[in-house]
């Protein structure tokens, strides 16, 4: 059982990669999630050249990419067809950037698996190709385990469909974290680490210093292999702290819970 430790790109919101990359190595990581908005280095439009040339920057710094965080929602209501077409491309890039998985929002009427089922569906021969796996983040309309494995466990294929667990939609919904992994079981393809305030308010805190049980966490992680990722969600908190001081907070947690 191993772990690997990542940070997003989401903490460093209009930061060219290099310096993403800059903090990364600083901090320890071993890979970078990608976030994928058009406010970004790393948008949906990607051109192949540039995703290769940011591909070699990354690695030749002796990461990897962890995951591309991209936006489409696969319950979202209302025609296939401009989901379907987000999903490929998110696919298409993943592979180009070398990233094992792609994030993705449910993104539903709450409670409503809509039609995620098809929209996945379609997908999957993009998916085997290429092998990316589709990752349902517990997010908006499915923010616990429970509810986000229902997206994923029709197809039976954890490795091609899974699920990533944000550690602080399903606690706010009153999923403790060791319900969480369990209902997740097989599915759990990615975990992130965050903390807030409480969960009458979300606003980003460093690792520990909030009310996100994330020693529960850690300790419902063991036994599990993959990434650990820091989202620090100042893309959508502007006035918070800069990234650093909550990555060395994440990177403390990572490694006092990572397996031995």
């Amino acid at each position: 059982m191993s772990w690997k430790f990542a940070v997003s790109t989401l903490g460093m919101p209009g930061a060219p990669v290099r310096e993403a990359v800059e903090v990364a190595v600083e901090h320890g990581c071993d890979g970078l999630e990608l976030r994928s908005h058009p406010d970004e280095e790393v948008h949906p439009s990607l051109p192949v050249r540039r995703a290769a040339s940011l591909r070699s920057r990354i690695e030749d710094a002796g990461l990897v990419v962890s995951c591309l965080a991209g936006y489409a929602r696969v319950c979202e209501p209302g025609t296939d067809a401009p989901v379907i077409a987000q999903l490929r491309t998110l696919i298409e890039s993943a592979a180009l950037l070398g990233a094992p998985s792609v994030r993705v929002f449910p993104g539903g009427e709450p409670g409503a698996d809509g039609p995620a089922a098809d929209r996945i569906a379609t997908v999957l021969p993009d998916l085997a190709a290429s092998g990316v796996r589709l990752l349902i983040e517990t997010h908006d309309s499915h923010p616990t385990g429970e509810a986000a494995v229902r997206l994923a466990a029709p197809f039976a294929d954890p490795g091609r469909v899974g699920v990533l667990w944000d550690a602080l939609h399903p606690w706010r919904s009153g999923e403790p974290p060791a319900r969480t992994r369990a209902v997740l079981g097989e599915h759990l393809g990615y975990f992130q680490v965050k903390d807030a305030r409480c969960a009458e308010d979300p606003t980003p805190v460093p690792p520990g210093a909030g009310r996100v049980p994330l020693d529960e966490c850690g300790a419902a992680l063991r036994g599990w292999s993959g990434w650990i990722s820091l989202e620090w969600e100042k893309a959508w908190y502007p006035a918070i702290q800069p990234v650093q001081e909550p990555l060395r907070a994440a990177g403390d947690w990572f490694r006092r819970w990572r397996p031995e």
